[in-house]
This record gives structure tokens, C-alpha cells and sequence, in this order.
């Protein structure tokens, strides 16, 4: 069997609005992957990204496709893959994973950029009632008549549904913010590094409720390049390989934030075949990167893969001390995108990579980790894959 391993990492600049365009940065982020993997372009024969180039509205959520890297790098490819539909924004990661597998590639670029945070407005533009919107006879006409068209609409929902069934409290969910706070005051390229409290947590602005501002991600611009390489083909690298022992997108419900079991979503179809390809277990995990869009959807990846059980969520981060730099299982370890900022589920197995690798610095966790897990999404598109060093 062929085994995969991420032989490089690259990020460009992150911000909350960077002064360069999307191919650029992408660029930047590319060119840093294959210097850590210490690879030339012409070593690249695959390219991948999620979801591809968006226009109009979302143009900004992802302004660069594959044809446009082709391009830019004088890439001579002889497999490539951009869509939206799949594994989460794990997708891209997914496929080369399996292209690799397959013979296809043997060194494969995956990408992905934001322009989030130049485009802070288009989510309002992009929802809003439209003139396809004015009749509606889909789950629309239950929505629309409140104005709550947002995915922070749909999450506040499941949220709420959790807080009914299990008794879960807003002070034990907002110990995954101020555990993202506390970890991004070590991570030099985090958006928000100023610490903040419990009580600061409660006392934030109300979005959607019980969501409140620190539940939600921070938009950036930025751009994270990995390089996926055939393992035979990566073991004279410059930089410590890391394995994918197993990935996983499954979705066995519909691919819509309208789900009839909402606390749970896709996280859980995906954690259970993540689970069915690895010998490993949950309590082998020395390290946990775990979607946070919005902090409800780590504490649904945290019940979803074993952690701890459905519904005790709550009870399992709350005080923050089982989830620290030094708990039982780390999480979060670069800030999360609550507080490092929105990379779209790339950073989370960036910062896998670098704790696996001990290149953390300050944040790294203690002892001598072998195996992370990264998640991304985690409602109605969910990937995880469970990293390795060997």
C-alpha cells in the first residue's frame, strides 16, 4: 500500500486585510512549502484545492483556482482537482490523498486562499433577498420571514438544541475561547493575542442567541500551501515527514445546515469512518486541532471522535484544563480561527504538522507527540484526518 506523508508546509501573509492579491499570496505560500520540503516546481506532477475560483459575491472567499497557479508557477501537471463539493475544506486533501494512492502523482500542491478579510461585507451581500429569493418554497420560507439566512443562524440553532438536551452552559463552552486565547498569546502570527476571561466571554455581544462574538471566527486574508508527497518519494526530503494515517469525509445525512439530529451534523459520519481506517484510538491522540468557526463545532468534533461522550461536550472542556497546552489533550494549539483567524480548516493541520514535528516553540505541548488530529467543518461537510510521525 502507498503511504502519503505531508513533506511540506508554507504560509503566506495573514491578516485581517493584506495588501497583496490572491494569486500572490498564494504564491508566497507555495514557494514556502517547497522550500520546506526542499522541492523545485519541477518536482510537482499535481495541484489541488476546495472549493475552486468563486466569482461575483463569493469571489473573496475563494479568489484563486487551479488554471490560475498553473500559470503563475509554469506548472507541467499530470493530475489536478478543484471543486466545492466533498470532505469540508479538507477536500482538496482528500483527493490528493487518494490521486497519490492511485498512481496519479507522486508531489502534489494543495491550497487554500481567502480574501475574507478585504471582503468582510460579501457574506451580507451574498445572502441577502435576492430576486430568486422574493418566492420561496423550500426550508427558505421558514427562515427568511426572520432574516436568519447565516450559517451563524443555523449553528446558534444546534447550539441551543445542545444546550436543551444535555444541559450544557455558555461558561463551559467558552472555555474553547479562552483556551484559543491563551495558546494565540504564544503564536506571533495570530490575529488576536490579548488575553481574555471567562467572564469577559460572557459579558461579549450577543450574535445570534446564545452564540456571542467569541464563538465566531475572525475573516482573514491569507493563503496555506501543503505538499503531499508518494512517502518512497519524500524519505531523502529536507523537512521531517508527517504520515496521514487516515482521512475521512463521509456524509450520511443531506448536505445542508437544515439536519433533523442538529447538535450532531456531519462530524460524527465522518469521525466514525475516520475510526474504521486506523488501528489507532482516540486516547492515542496526543494532539487535537479541532474546527472552530464557530466554538459550538469543536466541542461537537470533541463528542463526534471519542473524546468524550455525546453530550458531554460541556463537562469535558469546561475550566479549560483538560484542553491546555498541557492537559490531557491539547487543543487548539496555535489559537484556533476564533483567535489565530479564519484559514478555513488549512491552519489546523498546519499546526498539527509543526507539533508533530516539535517546531512550535513557546506553544509546543509537552513530552513527545506522535499523532494529531485535524477536523474541518463539521455541519453539513465534514473531513478529519489523523497525522503520524514515523
Amino acid at each position: 500500500m502507498v503511504d502519503v506523508v505531508i513533506s511540506g508546509i508554507g504560509q503566506s501573509a495573514v491578516g485581517r486585510k493584506v495588501d497583496r492579491s490572491g494569486i500572490a499570496m498564494t504564491v508566497d505560500a507555495v514557494i514556502a512549502a517547497l522550500a520546506d520540503a526542499g522541492l523545485d516546481r519541477k518536482d510537482i506532477d499535481g495541484l489541488s484545492t476546495y472549493p475552486g475560483k468563486l466569482t461575483g459575491n463569493l469571489a473573496h472567499f475563494s479568489p484563486v483556482g487551479t488554471h490560475e497557479l498553473i500559470e503563475a508557477l509554469k506548472l507541467r501537471l499530470d493530475w489536478y482537482n478543484g471543486g466545492g463539493e466533498g470532505g469540508a475544506q479538507q477536500a482538496g486533501l482528500l483527493n490528493a490523498v487518494a490521486a497519490i494512492k492511485a498512481g496519479y502523482a507522486r508531489h502534489v500542491i494543495v491550497f487554500r486562499t481567502l480574501k475574507e478579510g478585504s471582503g468582510s461585507l460579501y457574506w451580507q451581500q451574498a445572502a441577502g433577498p435576492s430576486a430568486q429569493r422574493q418566492r420561496v418554497g423550500d426550508r427558505f420560507e421558514y427562515l427568511m420571514p426572520f432574516d436568519a439566512l447565516t450559517v451563524i443562524n443555523y449553528v446558534a440553532m444546534s447550539m441551543q438544541r445542545h444546550f436543551h438536551l444535555y444541559g450544557t452552559t455558555r461558561r463551559q463552552l467558552g472555555a474553547i475561547s479562552v483556551n484559543g486565547r491563551t495558546n494565540a498569546a504564544l503564536n506571533p502570527a495570530a490575529i488576536f493575542r490579548d488575553p481574555i476571561t471567562i467572564d469577559d466571554y460572557l459579558a461579549s455581544r450577543m450574535i445570534s442567541t446564545p452564540m456571542c462574538i467569541l464563538d465566531c471566527d475572525a475573516p482573514t486574508d491569507s493563503s496555506i500551501a501543503f505538499i503531499l508527497s508518494n512517502a518512497e518519494a519524500a524519505r531523502d526530503l529536507r523537512s521531517t515527514p508527517i504520515t496521514i494515517e487516515a482521512m475521512a469525509g463521509a456524509l450520511h445525512s443531506a448536505a445542508s445546515w437544515d439536519q433533523t439530529d442538529m447538535p450532531h451534523m456531519g462530524a460524527h459520519d465522518a469521525a466514525r469512518q475516520l475510526w474504521s481506517r486506523t488501528a489507532l484510538k482516540p486516547t492515542d491522540v496526543d494532539v487535537a486541532q479541532l474546527y472552530d468557526g464557530f466554538s459550538f463545532l469543536t466541542l461537537t468534533w470533541l463528542e463526534a471522535l471519542g473524546f468524550c461522550g455525546i453530550g458531554e461536550g460541556g463537562a469535558f472542556v469546561e475550566g479549560g484544563h483538560r484542553i491546555a497546552r498541557d492537559g490531557e489533550l491539547p487543543l487548539n494549539t496555535h489559537g484556533g480561527q476564533l483567535s489565530a483567524g479564519r484559514t478555513h480548516g488549512f491552519g489546523f493541520v498546519r499546526e498539527a504538522v509543526i507539533q508533530l514535528r516539535r517546531e512550535a516553540g513557546e506553544r509546543q505541548v509537552p513530552g513527545d507527540p506522535q499523532v494529531a488530529i485535524a477536523s474541518a467543518g463539521g455541519g453539513p461537510q465534514a473531513g478529519c484526518m489523523l497525522l503520524t510521525r514515523r
